[in-house]
């Protein structure tokens, strides 16, 4: 558990990196994957449903569209770029039925069995406390509501993987933000201790062949080094920093490929649940 000290440290770490992203919505999967989502949610005409940890929106203004304007969607990050993304899109696409809160979803109250839908997509491992998180979802749906989120796969992103196991030869322990839900057993896990129910998971793969050259191993670098999972090298003196850099681009550059280039592994789950 952190203490307060790293908490703040982590939360406003947590905000730099999600202001950063500009590009957000032009990413490889956060758009695949937020379809994917809805569609397992199966969204209704009429429901009032809440995204945690909404970014740049893409949950909820397509949750927004299936609900009508007899539904209501609330989207909440802590993030203010990315809400400024998301409210921009609202205004495009002139949507009335949906706010946008800015606040830390591990803070913010709603009231009990007010939700017919929650979702939490790609999100769920930057929260402090997932058990109390899932506990508060839980008091929140409607009997008959779901909840809708999605996970990494414990040993998703190889090129991430390698990363840490650079970092940790120079001292610097870096967690992995996919362990706690990275399984299926896990999942399940997980949802039964809140006290949800009907739980189903289904696994996906959204992987893709990269060329592992210098440009590659650079951008990835760059990649982990400014996620919250990463920036901890930066504790390191510039000596080390260099070595640790140079170290990791030249791991990325000798991994193993194919005629179609080195796999990079993006297996997720996709849970589903009702209190």
């Amino acid at each position: 558990m952190l203490d307060n000290t790293q908490l703040n440290k982590y939360k406003q770490q947590l905000v730099a990196d999600f202001n950063s992203r500009t590009d957000y919505d032009r990413g490889r999967f956060y758009a695949p994957v937020a379809d994917r989502l809805i569609e397992f949610a199966r969204v209704q005409s009429g429901q009032t449903v809440l995204d945690v940890a909404t970014g740049t929106g893409l949950v909820a203004l397509a949750a927004a569209k299936k609900v009508g304007i007899e539904g209501k969607v609330i989207g909440v990050d802590i993030s203010t770029g990315m809400l400024e993304q998301a409210r921009q899109k609202q205004i495009n696409l002139g949507l009335q039925n949906v706010e946008f809160l800015e606040a830390d979803v591990e803070i913010v109250e709603f009231s009990d069995r007010c939700f017919d839908v929650i979702f939490c997509s790609l999100a769920i491992c930057y929260l402090t406390d997932i058990s109390a998180a899932l506990e508060k979802w839980h008091s929140w749906l409607k009997l008959n509501g779901t909840l809708a989120l999605n996970v990494w796969a414990e040993k998703a992103f190889p090129p991430s993987v390698l990363f840490r196991e650079v970092a940790k030869r120079y001292g610097i322990k870096i967690a992995n933000p996919n362990e706690p839900l990275g399984t299926l057993k896990k999942c399940y896990y997980f949802l039964h201790k809140a006290g949800f129910q009907n739980i189903e998971v289904i696994q996906e793969q959204f992987g893709w062949y990269f060329t592992p050259d210098s440009n590659a191993a650079e951008e990835l670098w760059q990649i982990n080094s400014k996620n919250v999972f990463g920036y901890q090298v930066f504790e390191l003196s510039a000596d080390e920093l260099n070595r640790c850099k140079a170290e990791y681009i030249a791991e990325v550059q000798a991994l193993p490929t194919t005629e179609q280039g080195t796999w990079c592994d993006a297996s997720i789950f996709f849970v589903t649940a009702i209190p």
